[in-house]
């Protein structure tokens, strides 16, 4: 019964549609026999009256409205973030390096003392004593660094001081999750006989390797994250700082070695014993520098620019050793002059270089033979000037004769014995270093 209902209301719809069609149609029609001047229609629109179309729009349901989109996700990277990122991607690629020598093994033996050979055999039996006899050799750890993989073959740069004794066997340990523990004898090719760099090979294929940066484009204050293996016991430590200095120049020692390094950077994140020839990154993962040395000082750190392994490191890939460019030298060791020493030992000046064998064992200020030596300079002259340009802690003589040729001729403004004086000086080649 509600089925009919249902139909008899539609039937009543439906004509209801047919007789207000057919009214329009009709005064349509009526309006179309109508003379031209009775009827003007509007001039606002041009687009003709379909009334069939106007009903059907009128029974039709409202459009459905477009859904709004959602709004795009912005994703706010912290730079704590950024450090573990860097992190995960990069301690796979440092390696610790193991020094290994033969030394003498030892083992408990019975002694005969001396000076006894001709007492019976009763009394050299009770003179025997307890003591340490040498059975042969054994390999045992020496020493312990930090490197890292440079290409995906087993390439690896390091410190020159981490395989400075050429008597020593050296290993390599991988700490990436798919060599974890696996030890590979190192090869070295090349040490750098002025800068503290070393290039070394390990037979291995698909390795973890880092990228080089570009150290030239670095600014002070800028993140720098270290990793190395601290202390020669806990590889991959990592820590995080700020590169502090640009350009710095340093005395390194470190029993063996001792060197005067050049153009370091500085940094606080904490470079510890171990940690030597191990990365300094930047926040994006590139290599900026190579740990070397750690001052007294808390938070004093220094690396070597990678612009200047890289040097090292292109020139053994392609020659297999590292080619020395001519240093000029002048053959002198020098401190220099601050308020504090002038007040402390009556000096006339609060600038300059004093010559001096600073802390340097059994070294001399001035070496014999040198272009120093040849041109007067004396233990305790301070050097004042060099080309009318007054030196002082920022304006090194170091620096000013690393930037001149073997052969040059400079002019030095000297304090020597109460006198003030001038002279001429012609720099020689600096002379190689054994490496």
């Amino acid at each position: 019964m509600q089925t009919k209902n249902i139909s008899l209301k539609g039937a009543a719809i439906t004509s209801l549609i047919v007789l207000v069609a057919l009214t329009l149609l009709g005064s349509a029609a009526f309006a179309f026999h109508l003379k031209p001047s009775s009827f003007r229609p509007p001039e606002v629109s041009a687009v003709a009256f379909n009334p069939l179309q106007k009903i059907q729009q009128w029974l039709s349901p409202p459009p459905t409205p477009a859904p709004t989109p959602a709004p795009t996700e912005i994703k706010v990277v912290s730079e704590e973030s950024q450090v573990i990122d860097v992190v995960k991607k990069s301690t796979g690629a440092v390696v610790s390096i193991v020094a290994s020598s033969d030394v003498p093994k030892m083992e408990r033996c019975v002694q005969q003392m001396p000076g006894i050979e001709g007492l019976p055999p009763e009394f050299q039996q009770m003179m025997q004593v307890q003591g340490l006899c040498q059975n042969g050799t054994q390999k045992q750890r020496t020493s312990a660094g930090s490197g890292f993989l440079v290409t995906a073959d087993g390439y690896i740069l390091t410190n020159k001081h981490v395989v400075q004794d050429e008597k020593s066997s050296y290993t390599v340990v991988l700490n990436d999750d798919k060599h974890s523990g696996q030890k590979f004898p190192a090869k070295i090719l090349a040490r750098d006989s002025v800068n503290d760099i070393a290039v070394l090979k390990i037979e291995g294929t698909d390795l973890p390797f880092l990228t080089f940066g570009d150290s030239s484009k670095l600014q002070v204050g800028q993140t720098a994250i270290a990793i190395g293996y601290a202390l020669g016991e806990f590889d991959n430590t990592v820590s995080r700082g700020v590169v502090s200095g640009l350009s710095r120049s340093i005395h390194a020692q470190d029993g063996m070695t001792s060197e005067q390094l050049r153009g370091l950077i500085q940094t606080d994140a904490a470079i510890n014993p171990g940690n030597s020839g191990g990365p300094l990154l930047d926040i994006g993962g590139n290599v900026i520098g190579m740990n070397t040395a750690v001052a007294d000082g808390q938070s004093i750190g220094f690396a070597i620019p990678i612009n200047a392994v890289k040097d090292d490191f292109e020139q053994v890939k392609q020659s297999g050793k590292i080619t020395e460019k001519d240093h000029a030298y002048l053959g002198i060791r020098f401190l220099p002059v601050t308020t504090e020493m002038k007040d402390t030992n009556n000096l006339p000046v609060d600038y300059g270089m004093l010559v001096s064998p600073d802390n340097t064992p059994n070294a001399l200020a001035v070496v014999p033979g040198s272009p120093a030596d040849k041109a007067g300079i004396q233990q305790n002259d301070i050097i004042l000037e060099i080309d009318g340009k007054q030196l002082n802690e920022k304006y090194l003589l170091n620096d000013v004769i690393d930037a001149h040729s073997p052969g040059d001729t400079i002019t030095l403004k000297i304090y020597h014995k109460g006198d003030t004086k001038t002279i001429q000086v012609k720099l020689d080649k600096r002379p190689t270093q054994k490496n």
